[in-house]
């Protein structure tokens, strides 16, 4: 066994990596760009070797650099992770000249099953199902139109050397397949330094299920079973489940099967994912094979007790599978949610900045249900443009969907994340979603189901009664601890009122308050003007906490709470909403104040999020059509681009390809 290896990653895979390692007894190595001078894996790791500044080409990219940090430190092999290198034939050639162990497949399956095109190939030489399409390289983007519109669109359009969402575009017409074309190339050569590009066949209303493979260098290969990954946005996985609820024993052995078919038909050695696209009838085409240790990894190794980047660790030491297909079983059901760095209310753009707060749920492994947090980041870390937005992976597991749900619902309102835009409060609306409830699946979900984008789950008047006791009880809390406060010029302010008004969302409640304890587990009573039925809510909560925990009616209820202008910011199972406390008197008089205006910016492109400029598509003094594209910006390896809202006309441009820019800075103005 290995007494040291370096992991040529970042992040929460490299943080995840080294867990193991040092499970085993293994020394680790982090390498680290300028970024990522102060990073968790970084602190994590027994050594830590600089390789560059922050552009991952110019450092977690540079194989030279790898090798040298291997060699300065004597490890004797390299983990990948997944994404930069992980799939690199010629990384894993480099790492083999140099003496040093790849943990990872051999060269020979990254080149056949890396390569998309030449995949489909392999795959149908080895009997298995593939979607029909063109595998042969596209030349240009009229090229892609008529090959595209030989095919029958809708079409995917993809990287062959793709991965993680990135160079694929789903084109339906023939304008679409020219655009999309270039778009993907564009964000395949910067990505991947690779932009060849195929075209295949679009199946309408699918699922994604992958099969996890295991292999080891005496010719061993069994599956894991199956991970459901159909809950999707522009191509990248959001939601993962395992098992499938689509598929039953039957279909899950063929898949099974067919996977290691490939696996054996490449010589697969090590961990890796075979992809298919699957019919709502269970009917399933091979899509691609990762040659790596997928993000998703966790759910696999929830249900069936296998440390996946252990074993990957194992067989690249020369070990034999300990495992045989009949010891692989599903214990349970396991989910993991994708937190993200981005602002699901302006359209999941990129945010990046510094987490305020950083606050997870507790990591539980009680036999009833299991919440585990994967992350790269610690309170105070900064989310960087350069790289991946995933800030944590959050998984769950219990004895069935339904508690497997449940308890990644409560993890969900648990986590807090302040500082930046992130895409908690639209995971928590998907799992509270009935459609996901009733496991009624398809890569097209989010768009179907959120076609305008994401606003906020819709606030009930039942739910908007719960919180607007939390938010009461809250704030009597707050005043309580005020006028008890010492050295206050008055020091109390006499007995709490009885009548409130509590404003939340598009609801007004008159409510009075019949009984009111202050203390560390604070009780209330109170009766809306509306009802008789007295409510009683009993709650946790200090000043300054990010989390009100308590009861309502005997109903547990978890409140994140924030500071608004003019109230508290709740949010809970998706919902966010500001709610204003006043005394019933003040409430009056609050309601006589004139509503202030938002400035009208609608002669302006803003830019929607940080990123670096690729194109301005027009100049000064030209007209341009509704839909028409104005200029592309790149953040977090994604290419946005950004289109005119009306017909009108360009009038000043204060950006051009290469500037940085912050969130709504003014890219061009149109006149009125």
């Amino acid at each position: 066994m290995f007494k040291k290896i370096l992991i040529a990653n970042r992040g929460e895979i490299a943080c995840r990596v080294m867990r193991t390692a040092q499970h085993m007894g293994i020394a680790t190595v982090a390498v680290y760009s300028d970024a990522d001078r102060n990073a968790l894996h970084v602190q994590m790791a027994d050594e830590a070797v600089h390789i560059g500044p922050p552009p991952a080409a110019e450092s977690y990219l540079r194989i030279d650099r790898i090798i040298e940090a291997c060699r300065q430190t004597g490890a004797e092999a390299v983990h990948p992770g997944y994404g930069f290198l992980s799939e690199n034939a010629a990384f894993a050639e480099a790492l083999d000249e140099a003496g040093i162990v790849f943990i990872g497949p051999n060269r020979r399956a990254i080149e056949d099953m890396g390569d998309k095109i030449r995949s489909k190939i392999v795959a149908a030489e080895a009997g298995i199902s593939t979607v029909p399409g063109a595998p042969d390289t596209i030349r240009d983007a009229e090229h892609a139109a008529r090959i595209s519109a030989q095919i029958g669109f809708p079409v995917m359009i993809k990287a062959s050397a793709g991965g993680g969402g990135k160079g694929m575009r789903i084109a339906w017409n023939h304008d679409e397949a020219l655009e999309g074309f270039e778009r993907a190339r564009s964000e395949a050569a910067s990505s991947f330094g690779d932009d060849r590009i195929f075209i295949e066949k679009f199946i309408e209303n699918p699922r994604h299920i992958e099969i996890q493979v295991l292999g080891d260098k005496h010719g061993n290969v069994i599956h894991l079973n199956e991970r459901e990954c159909s809950i999707q946005r522009r191509n990248q996985k959001v939601i993962e489940e395992a098992p499938s609820p689509l598929l039953d024993p039957e279909t899950r052995a063929r898949m099974g099967e067919e996977a290691c078919a490939l696996a054996h038909a490449v010589g697969y050695d090590t961990a890796g994912t075979v992809e298919f696209v699957v019919g709502q009838d269970k009917s399933f085409y091979f899509l691609e094979m990762n040659t790596r240790l997928q993000v998703e990894h966790p759910v696999t190794e929830l249900i069936t007790d296998v440390d996946l980047v252990e074993q990957m660790i194992r067989v690249a030491a020369g070990e034999t599978l300990s495992l045989q297909q009949s010891d692989i079983g599903i214990n349970g059901w396991a989910m993991e949610s994708r937190i993200y760095a981005e602002d699901p209310y302006r359209n999941f753009l990129p945010s990046i900045g510094r987490l305020v707060r950083f606050q997870p749920p507790a990591e539980t492994f009680d036999g009833v249900s299991t919440i585990r947090v994967d992350t790269g980041v610690v309170e105070g870390s900064e989310i960087s443009m350069f790289y991946d937005p995933m800030i944590a992976k959050l998984c769950s597991h219990g004895a069935t969907r339904d508690l497997a749900n449940q308890a990644m619902a409560g993890a969900l309102d648990a986590f807090v994340v302040e500082g930046i835009g992130h895409n908690i409060p639209f995971l928590a609306a998907l799992f509270d979603h009935p459609r996901w409830q009733a496991a009624e699946l398809s890569t097209g979900f989010i768009a179907e189901e959120y076609p305008e984008g994401f606003e906020g789950a819709d606030l009930s008047e039942e739910t908007a009664r719960k919180l607007a006791c939390a938010a009461l009880s809250l704030e009597l809390v707050r005043k309580d601890r005020l006028d008890h406060m010492t050295g206050r010029l008055r020091p109390h302010t006499g007995a709490v009122p009885k009548g409130w008004s509590v404003a939340l969302g598009d609801y007004a409640f008159q409510m009075d308050v019949t009984r009111f304890v202050a203390g560390e587990t604070s009780s209330l009573q109170l009766v809306f003007s509306d009802s008789s039925e007295p409510y009683q809510i009993t709650a946790s909560w200090r000043a300054g906490a990010a989390l009100w925990r308590g009861m309502v009616n005997d109903e547990p209820l978890l409140v994140q709470i924030a500071n608004a202008p003019g109230g508290m910011a709740l949010n809970w199972r998706g919902i966010g909403s500001t709610a204003r406390v006043l005394p019933a008197a003040q409430a009056r008089l609050n309601a006589l104040m004139p509503v202030k205006e938002a400035p009208d910016t609608s002669n302006l492109l803003l830019c929607p999020m940080p990123g670096l400029v690729v194109s301005v598509s027009v100049e000064v003094g030209q007209p341009v059509k509704a839909g028409e594209t104005l200029a592309v910006v790149e953040a977090m390896k994604m290419e946005n681009v950004l289109r005119a809202e009306r017909d009108a006309t360009v009038s000043a441009i204060h950006a051009v390809a290469g500037d940085s820019l912050a969130v709504d800075a003014i890219i061009m103005e149109f006149e009125s």
